[in-house]
């Protein structure tokens, strides 16, 4: 683990300024002076020098760029920004937020701006492969004096500060983290197919049992949507047929993706896709979950992001670990980063010192479904969902995403993700995804 250092003097060009930027130069002095006489009209001619307007103050700006563009993901960053503007009122926040697929269309206008030396000033990434990818790549400036001068280190369970850092150094600061192993239910479409809503599912097989009996009272079993959920979902059921370490072997080298035992979990993913909605491919995850809030579906499996969702439909859905996952805590960390070359730098730090806070960190946490990253946070300011979320975290094994650029880098995600979307379609073999899946995890 880092160990916060003697550098607490901080990062000094990126101090805040409390006072703002005040007005530059003030006027020039008046002068005047007798520069000739023209004889002939015994005239004197006065010249004096024009005095300039006088210079505008340069704005404070920080240009945030995320994939919390709507619904209540740009809820939770209004949130976080509010705080944001009482700590730091005299910089103006600008929302580069771009909309789309868990922020797959954002880290393609990411990567582009990057590649064309424009970056913003600070940016959202996902820890673990995701970042090292950044940080591989040069684009990432390291955090260890704002680490340190924040003593940031000593607030973050070890499994977070892993995601923020690689080689033990810092590069981005965790605003919260999510537990993507959650399967949300509606009791009363449970009720309707004369299921029990408090069911636990004590094993995967006991949920598939539960989802033939809601497709037979006519109901949708499970709602899922573009492809992103369906591998999203094809990582829990990995995850409950492998075991944790199992699953987490399949990205380390500890497990041979083509076995098998993950032969057999692909099938079962086969069976659950058999249980979904034919009009996947046309939904974002927030339309899988309002069906779910709506009555039209029983399920949705997905990250606790779903839960200010459900709440806001006026539902009150149940939630549970996804069967066969029971004590693995599925782990997604946001974060923000300083690029190299960013224009503002300063007001960058800035934004960063206000995701680090404890009261940001709250206050998003409660807004946006997931936990406070820091451990200074209270569980007594957290809601009912959060509080229970945060005792799994502290006390089951903690695995990192693959749908969400924990386990995999990016272009070997983008490669299976292809090759999910092709097999849920039909047109490719369980033995095509498993070769998929080899190729993904490293060969």
């Amino acid at each position: 683990m880092l160990t916060p250092g003697d550098r607490r003097a901080g990062i000094v060009a990126g101090r805040e300024t409390e006072a703002g930027v005040g007005a530059a130069g003030g006027r020039w002095a008046r002068s005047a002076r007798a520069v000739g006489v023209v004889a002939a009209l015994g005239v004197g001619l006065a010249a004096c020098s024009a005095a300039p307007a006088p210079a505008e103050p340069a704005e404070q700006r920080v240009e945030v760029f995320t994939w919390w563009a709507s619904g209540s993901e740009k809820l939770a960053l209004d949130a976080l920004v509010r705080v944001f503007a009482e700590q730091h009122p005299q910089t103006r926040f600008v929302d580069a937020a771009v909309a789309g697929g868990a922020g797959s269309a954002a880290k393609d206008v990411l990567a582009s701006r990057l590649a064309n030396d424009d970056p913003p000033d600070t940016f959202q990434v996902h820890g673990g492969a995701e970042l090292a990818e950044h940080v591989a790549a040069g684009r990432l400036t390291d955090l260890e004096d704002l680490f340190a001068d924040l003593d940031l280190a000593a607030d973050l369970p070890d499994a977070v500060l892993d995601a923020v850092s690689v080689d033990g150094v810092p590069y981005a600061v965790p605003s919260n983290l999510h537990r993507a192993n959650v399967l949300w239910a509606n009791p009363q479409v449970l009720a309707d197919a004369g299921l029990d809503p408090a069911a636990g599912y004590a094993t995967f097989d006991d949920w598939l049992a539960a989802l033939a009996t809601v497709q037979a009272s006519g109901r949708t079993p499970l709602a899922v949507a573009s492809t992103w959920t369906q591998v999203h979902l094809l990582e829990q059921v990995l995850l409950a047929r492998l075991g944790p370490d199992g699953y987490t072997g399949l990205w380390d080298g500890g497990t041979d993706p083509g076995s098998l035992e993950v032969t057999a979990a692909l099938a079962d993913f086969a069976r659950l896709i058999g249980y979904t909605n034919d009009d996947r491919d046309a939904l974002d995850w927030q339309d899988a979950a309002q069906r779910v809030a709506d009555g039209q579906a029983a399920f949705t499996v997905m990250g606790d992001w779903a839960f200010p969702v459900l709440e806001s439909a006026g539902e009150h859905p149940t939630w549970r670990p996804v069967p066969g996952t029971a004590g693995t805590f599925d782990l997604v960390v946001d974060a923000f980063t300083l690029p190299v070359g960013a224009p503002n730098p300063q007001t960058a730090e800035q934004w960063l010192r206000t995701v680090a806070s404890t009261d940001a960190q709250v206050v998003f946490a409660n807004a946006k479904g997931g936990l406070p990253a820091t451990t200074a946070a209270s569980t007594s300011d957290l809601g009912t969902y959060q509080r229970e979320a945060h005792f799994a975290f502290r006390a089951d094994a903690v695995v990192p995403s693959l749908a969400h650029g924990s386990a995999i880098g990016p272009a070997e995600l983008a490669a299976l993700t292809s090759a999910v979307g092709t097999f849920t379609r039909g047109e490719a073999s369980v033995a095509q995804l498993q070769a998929a899946l080899v190729e993904a995890a490293g060969g």
